[in-house]
């Protein structure tokens, strides 16, 4: 009886230190940490920083590639197969690792970039999706879904939906919306969280607060002289919301 219980054993340690295939690899890998770190109803931007700096993977072994998108640019580089990991060659002396802990895809440690894992996304967008898609959606919904009240502002008492496409329902005159991930619109906004409002593709950025299920849409005010780039701060508030 001991004996077969230690056979047993020793064929459930061995089937856990089983190497991966390279088709485990293939897929869409998402920074789940960074979206439940938002979803606590905290910063965007400080939750992001803090679980950055890259927000999603798209690995295809059969073509031999791989990209990341962190939330200003893709980086797409080609596969090169290793032991028990993968190089990803983006070329200018920039490569990344990437193996496989578990259920998680690991982007090891480099010059470039701190270790990061990654979750399978569970629904993710088609591969010929732009990368970053599927981060951005599960981000939306996640930070910015369910039903949220207008305690002050136009359309008082109504009822918003962002959905996870960046279409946006029941602010007046707005149709869609995208928020400030990285890049030149945090720039402009320096410590403040931003977001595009348009309608029929006519925009502008706004300033936002997020504090639980409270949500403010505040004004942006550019104090840079004409010359300069944009410094965006927050004016008058527009909108309160409160998520039911």
């Amino acid at each position: 009886m001991r004996h077969a219980l230690a056979l047993t054993l020793a064929a459930a340690l061995l089937s856990g230190c089983a190497s991966h295939k390279p088709e485990d690899y293939n897929g869409i890998w998402i920074n789940q940490k960074a979206i439940d770190t938002a979803a606590k109803g905290v910063s965007l931007r400080q939750a992001l920083q803090d679980n950055g700096p890259n927000f999603e993977w798209k690995v295809n072994v059969a073509a031999g590639q791989a990209s990341f998108d962190n939330g200003f640019e893709i980086a797409e580089g080609q596969l090169k197969p290793g032991e028990k990991q993968y190089q990803v060659d983006f070329g200018d002396n920039h490569d990344e690792i990437l193996t496989l802990d578990g259920d998680e895809l690991v982007q090891n440690t480099s010059e470039w970039a701190p270790q990061q894992k990654f979750e399978k996304a569970r629904t993710p967008a088609p591969m010929g999706a732009r990368t970053g898609t599927t981060f951005e959606q599960a981000l939306y919904s996640a930070y910015l879904g369910g039903e949220w009240k207008i305690i002050e502002g136009p359309g008082q008492g109504g009822q918003v939906h962002f959905r996870d496409n960046g279409s946006v329902d029941g602010l007046p005159n707005l149709d869609r919306y995208a928020l400030c991930l990285a890049g030149d619109c945090a720039d402009m906004s320096g410590g403040n969280d931003s977001l595009w409002l348009e309608r029929n593709k006519q925009g502008a950025p706004w300033i936002f607060k997020r504090d639980g299920d409270q949500l403010e849409i505040l004004r942006a005010t550019n104090s840079a002289q004409p010359d300069e780039k944009p410094q965006l701060q927050p004016g008058a508030r527009q909108w309160l919301l409160e998520r039911d």
